[in-house]
């Protein structure tokens, strides 16, 4: 009777021991959620001493005993992952084992080089910058999709997305270029084409209106004039592009000797549009391109009130007026540069 007594205590408790190794709570105890990145390469070793010395994992034993049973410490999985308030061993493994991810956000704007994009979109990621922006210059890979290195950057539409933390470089930049396939659709692509531009060429233009005017209500007016120009086969004369050209982006007043750089962004001596974008565009410019403002503006400056806002003229003498007011007005305030 002792003995089976005995045998009765010990088989309870180690079953009792067992269940609670396998269905305890023994993730985040009295502590919120929490996201945890596992990285590319990462062991079940390292894993397991980050979550223990995060306090994430309560008692590190048991949980390892838990992914021994389960194959996971070698099956570890890079990625993103929640894990819940109370969660057992068990059911943490099973999540971690399975790869089961969240999506992490990523969002860019306000970008005008490719490093800067790369250095953007790539946060919450697995990618490195340096991958991405190798990718938007190799002339083999954009080709299979219509773009080439100076052109690349016109497939990006500015905004949030969701993605995975161990996506890849190709499978981001196929992602965003799907995006831009789905923004492009039938009815802008027609609006284009009454412009008889493509879809990156409004994109280039979009991003010399985005970049000449701060102002949002005055972009569609910007947008008129340049297609005015484009039509009658005009100079751009186009002052971000040459700031884009010299790569400066400081500069406040554009010189005669600026204007000469060579370069085949610089609208003051090549026709047409640049070979790409001088930035990323955002829906809001687009959007002023295909819903210009038709007016017989051939000519503008900024006004010399310097409220962000241009005067325009259809003639250049008119034009040639409203610039002196505004030389003056930058001499009055000394800038020269």
């Amino acid at each position: 009777m002792i003995v089976m007594v005995l045998f009765s205590v010990l088989l309870t408790t180690f079953t009792f021991y067992f269940y609670q190794m396998f269905k305890g709570a023994n993730i985040l105890l009295d502590k919120p959620d929490m996201a945890i990145t596992i990285e590319k390469g990462e062991t079940f070793s390292e894993l397991r001493a980050k979550l223990y010395d995060a306090q994430i994992v309560q008692e590190a034993v048991s949980f390892s005993f838990v992914a021994k049973v389960l194959d996971y410490q070698e099956a570890v999985k890079p990625g993103v992952y929640v894990l819940k308030s109370g969660m057992s061993n068990l059911d943490a493994v099973r999540m971690l084992r399975a790869g089961a991810q969240v999506p992490v956000r990523i969002t860019f704007n306000n970008v005008r080089l490719k490093n800067e994009l790369a250095e953007k979109i790539t946060v919450n990621t697995g990618v490195k910058p340096s991958e991405f922006e190798a990718l938007l210059s190799n002339e083999d890979f954009l080709a299979d999709y219509g773009l080439n290195a100076d052109n690349s950057m016109s497939v990006f539409i500015p905004d949030t997305y969701e993605v995975y933390w161990t996506i890849t470089p190709e499978e981001l930049f196929d992602k965003m270029h799907k995006a831009h396939e789905q923004f492009w659709n039938a009815g802008r692509r027609q609006k284009a084409q009454a412009l008889n531009l493509t879809p990156v060429e409004v994109s280039i233009l979009a991003s010399i209106v985005q970049a000449e005017t701060i102002m949002s209500d005055e972009r569609s007016k910007v947008a008129g004039l340049y297609l005015n120009r484009l039509r009658k086969n005009m100079y751009l004369q186009a002052d971000p592009t040459v700031k884009y050209a010299l790569g400066d982006f400081a500069i406040q007043r554009i010189l005669t000797k600026d204007t000469r750089v060579n370069s085949p962004y610089n609208t003051y001596v090549n026709r047409g549009l640049p070979p790409g974008p001088i930035n990323l565009a955002s829906i809001a410019s687009i959007q002023s391109v295909l819903d210009f403002q038709k007016h017989d503006y051939l000519y503008m400056c900024a006004k010399e009130d310097f409220s962000g806002y241009h005067s325009f003229a259809e003639t250049l003498s008119e034009h040639n007026r409203n610039a002196s007011k505004l030389h003056k007005a930058l001499n009055q305030r000394r800038i020269y540069r």
